[in-house]
């Protein structure tokens, strides 16, 4: 017999709930696979309720549904995540876009009201969301975007197409491939900003979550999780003007490490910005050396 829409759900429901799923995790979950389906939105779905659905529907929803039990998040299994009102596609090669990156991006805004900012550069760009997001709202900035992944790059690459497609033409986003500063030799930049690696190996987070299924090459980095942010800091001066800004993402009981990093190679106007759970989420500060170093090669 042909389930119906209802039918689907409420199983689904269930078996996401046997599956781990708090509170009402599962039912939305199980809304969010069957949209992604079906193509039909929430209302949609509840308007329908007594609608059937084919069989070779059903039976995909079913696997999705399974493999969503065992953890697999939703954004790899619907290949989808939205970014600042963007609707970006997702893959395994890349660290799920999410809210408390969001932070980042107001304040290079924030930053940007007080500073003519003419050309940005971001490190590790991963789906390009952070990018993407900044070239929607500064049109008229050059943005920069690396990777040390040729497949995180296919990815944010794709993205840049994808909203384009839709009406969003953020041409003025160039995609380049290396290893932090190694993709941009000589050039300077008026603001830096990077959500790097900054789990440390080890981390009990890493056994929660959707955290599980991402890829370690975004995530881990030595020291407690802070090589990367340390490298970052201690080359940027070579590719910032001074007065040139640096924002920083990092990790819960960072921020003092990262605003002495800061201080040690010649930033001021050191501050870190709290995300919506209360981290210390942003470290931000300004080149304040009273000359620029030559630039890197």
């Amino acid at each position: 017999m042909t389930a119906n829409l209802q039918d689907l759900l409420r199983w689904a429901g269930r078996r996401l709930a046997a599956g781990g799923a708090d509170g009402d995790a599962g039912a939305v979950d199980a809304e969010a696979l069957l949209s992604y389906l079906t193509g039909k939105s929430r209302g949609a779905l509840l308007a329908d309720a007594l609608q059937p659905l084919p069989h070779r529907q059903a039976a995909e929803f079913s696997g999705l549904v399974e493999r969503r039990a065992r953890g697999e998040p939703i954004a790899y299994l619907t290949g989808q995540q939205e970014f600042w009102s963007l609707p970006l596609k997702i893959t395994p090669d890349v660290l799920i876009p999410r809210a408390d990156s969001e932070l980042l991006v107001e304040r290079v805004l924030a930053h940007a009201k007080r500073r003519e900012i003419a050309s940005i550069l971001e490190l590790g760009t991963g789906s390009g969301a952070i990018a993407l997001a900044l070239a929607s709202e500064m049109p008229r900035c050059h943005i920069v975007a690396t990777d040390i992944s040729r497949a995180a790059l296919a990815v944010a690459k794709c993205n840049q197409r994808w909203l384009a497609a839709s009406g969003r033409k953020l041409a003025q986003v160039e995609f380049c491939w290396g290893s932090w500063f190694a993709a941009v030799p000589g050039r300077r930049f008026d603001l830096i900003v990077s959500n790097p690696p900054y789990v440390a190996a080890g981390d009990r987070h890493l056994q929660q979550g959707d955290v599980r299924f991402e890829p370690n090459l975004a995530l881990l980095s030595p020291l407690n999780g802070l090589a990367d942010l340390r490298q970052i800091i201690a080359a940027a001066p070579g590719y910032l003007p001074v007065g040139g800004g640096l924002l920083l993402e990092c990790g819960y009981q960072q921020a003092a490490a990262v605003r002495a990093e800061l201080k040690q190679h010649g930033f001021a106007d050191i501050a870190t910005y709290r995300d919506l759970g209360g981290i210390e989420r942003v470290a931000q500060g300004l080149y304040a050396w009273g000359r620029e170093l030559p630039a890197a090669a």
